[in-house]
């Protein structure tokens, strides 16, 4: 394995400029997700890597060697695909030593190589099969034999699990995931899932119209997102957006939140006041995940430092079974919370709830940075 230093990585198509500087860093062993919307740049960084498709411009490195002009046969990675791009006429013990025979290795080593990735993938009993005859997951774990058998530096994955059902994408992530632990390659994983982005990264690198929005570990990607589409894209259901009108209450800032019965709620914490100063009566973006909206929990003492209660008519219910959705309206728009199933009032009830402000975020409604 080996690390990766992507530095200043440009990728133009005639005038259309598709990457726009890059720069990351993938220690060895670590496991990089890239993430984002489709077209945003993530599969033509990962060719650039894997040599399929040149640089216009910046450094790509692996290891201590730039491989900005080496041939994708000498860069030393293994690409896993979407299609598997498995030989329909091999069988998987074929597929699997295919490329170790075209490098000239001594029978004696492919059988053993061949016997331990099967071993490590738990397919020992598909070795004679052709591909035809194998379930998706089945054809994926060989298309990911073939790979590990070359013991690359650098395991390259493209939206590897798209193709199967969301059952079998479960599985495979967690497939996958033991995979990592168990041989410590360095990977760079492409998909538009941002769950598989939160299981399976060390790190992810949102990308959005050619740029990195923000590289950082899974958890400080959905607690801190540095700018709303970042919040809005990791996370399901995703982050709630509330506009609010900035307000002065006892002196200092605050925001106001109204339900559909025109009742009104002033937010203040004391950790918004320099964020929110010089805005007065123009409008920031509150944003709150689901999770943050729920129950009116016993005994709380609705401080309105940090947890705040209110109320609003519920309009939609979701059950998910462990928890429930609901909707309901601030601000003139539809807000998701998650309660306790045994919690949520039905359509057309009105619903106490507490909001946890000290998970709140609050967002330039114009630039969509975050401002707190």
């Amino acid at each position: 394995m080996a690390s990766l230093t992507i530095k200043d990585a440009r990728k133009t198509f005639g005038k259309v400029e598709v990457l726009k500087g890059i720069d990351i860093d993938v220690a060895s062993g670590e496991f990089l997700v890239l993430v984002g919307p489709s077209g945003c740049g993530k599969s033509t960084l990962l060719n650039l890597i894997a040599g399929l498709e040149s640089i216009s411009s910046g450094e790509i490195r692996i290891g201590d060697r730039v491989v900005n002009h080496v041939s994708p046969k000498d860069r030393d990675i293994a690409m896993v695909f979407q299609s598997y791009a498995l030989y329909p006429n091999m069988n998987v013990r074929k597929n699997i030593s295919f490329g170790l025979e075209t490098r000239k290795t001594p029978q004696a080593e492919i059988d053993k190589i061949v016997t331990s990735v099967a071993k490590t993938l738990q397919i020992e009993e598909l070795l004679d099969r052709k591909p035809k005859q194998l379930s998706g997951g089945q054809r994926q774990r060989v298309a990911m034999g073939r790979a590990l058998a070359r013991n690359p530096d650098v395991f390259l994955f493209d939206e590897p699990l798209s193709n199967l059902d969301a059952k079998l994408r479960v599985e495979m992530r967690t497939e996958i995931k033991l995979l990592h632990q168990r041989i410590g390659t360095t990977i760079v994983y492409v998909t538009h899932d941002q769950i598989e982005a939160m299981t399976l990264a060390d790190r992810i690198a949102v990308m959005k119209d050619g740029i990195v929005q923000q590289l950082d570990t899974p958890r400080n990607v959905y607690e801190n997102p540095v700018n709303r589409f970042v919040a809005g894209f990791i996370g399901s259901p995703s982050m709630n957006f509330i506009p609010c009108r900035v307000t002065a209450q006892d002196g200092q800032p605050s925001l106001v939140l109204a339900n559909d019965t025109g009742t009104a709620y002033s937010l203040s914490p004391a950790r918004w006041t320099e964020a929110l100063t010089g805005r007065m009566e123009k409008q920031v973006i509150l944003g709150l995940r689901p999770e943050h909206i729920t129950e009116e929990a016993p005994g709380s003492n609705g401080d309105a430092e940090a947890r705040l209660r209110i109320e609003s008519t519920v309009r939609v219910v979701e059950p998910t079974g462990p928890d429930t959705l609901v909707m309901v309206p601030f601000n003139d728009i539809e807000v998701t919370c998650r309660v306790h199933p045994g919690a949520a009032r039905k359509p057309g009830e009105p619903m106490p709830l507490t909001v946890d402000l000290s998970k709140a975020i609050l967002f330039d409604p114009e630039t969509e940075t975050r401002l707190q």
